[in-house]
């Protein structure tokens, strides 16, 4: 028997959308589902949006104070798209409510905000899953049974990159997201969050790190109106870029394993370039979240001279048959945040966690705040 889950959207900016788009796309790749996301209510501070998304959406009421939604009895689970500095209120505050919570990453400012939210999920016995889409790609999902299954031998060392240039053209406006206190800290939390999850769901534990992060564009003007994405600004007043653009650091793992992370959200040239290489003591493994779909492999043992295989995906690798039927057509980004819709309502639905969790957040937070620290000191921190 299938039954109805009254589902709200809090900030509905671009990721806002991409949320509400995909409760309404999941019943229709996962029509297995026990529950129906029902859109009951949309909020947002900045005047007439969360009208304009009621109308193209179907939200059954809308409200410019988040507070509401905590309030409301037909509200069940709650997406929490709202800029950083808010997330650990509005998410403790959901938890407490007895709302479940599907949250964007970075999940605070700090890990200690990370924390708060995870602990308000344990006690009120709700669920909760965060936005790290990146590891719903059905490639992703291959390498890491290859990883895990020993098919490229014992992991020896990775590198990931994150680099974009959505932050690239010097007249992108000063928005919250460039400041210490709503922002907390730049690429690190907006690219390299997703870097360490990744690097943790493949490899394992980080136990230790060291990091370099610079900023190259220090000034920006500040924006005359209301915001949404990466506008541009001429003419406000020049205000100081307060956290990174630049970030590289060094990785240990539990496992032995060394690897490289590296991301920046002002490259010039690059859009959307993420991707990894893992290499083993039997071959490697290497995806482009550009090419989503393919993923090149490398396993034998010949060792030296040893041929890169490009294995399309299809059915069987991740949640790939949800959407396309055979092997090599594409999939794009809005349908990672379909799957992770699905994990999130099977979450609620069988009271087991599917996808990432508040405590992957928190892990990833607390080697976000190491690499601070190691800038600062200028040395190696251990997260053990």
């Amino acid at each position: 028997m299938v039954s109805t889950l009254g589902v709200a959207v809090v900030g509905f900016g671009w990721m806002g959308r991409v949320h509400t788009q995909a409760y309404q796309r999941v019943a229709h790749h996962f029509p297995q589902l026990s529950v129906r996301p029902e859109l009951v209510t949309v909020a947002e501070e900045v005047p007439g949006r969360a009208e304009e998304a009621a109308a193209q959406f179907g939200f059954a009421s809308t409200t410019r104070d988040w507070r509401e939604v905590a309030k409301d009895p037909r509200v069940q689970a709650v997406s929490i798209t709202a800029p950083n500095f808010l997330h650990r209120e509005i998410g403790v505050a959901m938890a407490e409510a007895g709302k479940h919570i599907w949250i964007e990453k970075p999940v605070g400012l700090t890990a200690e905000d990370a924390r708060a939210v995870a602990d308000a999920v344990a006690r009120s016995g709700v669920r909760g899953t965060v936005g790290f889409n990146y590891r719903n790609a059905p490639a992703v999902a291959y390498a890491r049974e290859l990883i895990a299954s020993g098919g490229i031998g014992a992991v020896t060392h990775v590198r990931i990159r994150l680099f974009s240039d959505y932050a690239a053209h010097p007249e992108g406006a000063l928005t919250w997201r460039y400041e210490r206190e709503r922002g907390g800290s730049g690429v690190l939390g907006d690219l390299a969050s997703h870097g360490v999850d990744m690097a943790r769901f493949l490899l394992g534990d980080i136990t230790s790190l060291a990091a370099d992060t610079a900023v190259f564009i220090p000034e920006r003007a500040r924006p005359t109106g209301a915001t949404a994405g990466h506008t541009r600004a001429t003419g406000g007043a020049l205000g100081p870029v307060e956290n990174e653009d630049y970030v590289n650091c060094l990785l240990r793992f539990a496992s032995g394993a060394r690897g490289v992370l590296e991301a920046c959200r002002v490259s010039v040239g690059e859009q959307n370039n993420y991707g990894f290489e893992v290499h083993g003591t039997k071959g490697a493994v290497f995806w482009d979240y550009r090419r989503m779909g393919e993923i090149a492999v490398s396993r034998g043992t010949a060792y030296q001279d040893q041929p890169v295989s490009t294995v399309f995906v299809g059915p069987g690798h991740g949640e790939y048959a949800a959407f396309q039927p055979g092997a090599a057509n594409a999939m794009g980004y809005d349908d990672l945040k379909v799957i992770e819709a699905h994990n999130f309502l099977r979450s609620i639905t069988d009271g087991t966690a599917h996808g990432p969790t508040l405590e992957d957040a928190v892990h990833s937070a607390a080697a976000l705040d190491a690499m601070s620290r190691s800038v600062e000191q200028g040395a190696w921190v251990s997260l053990a």
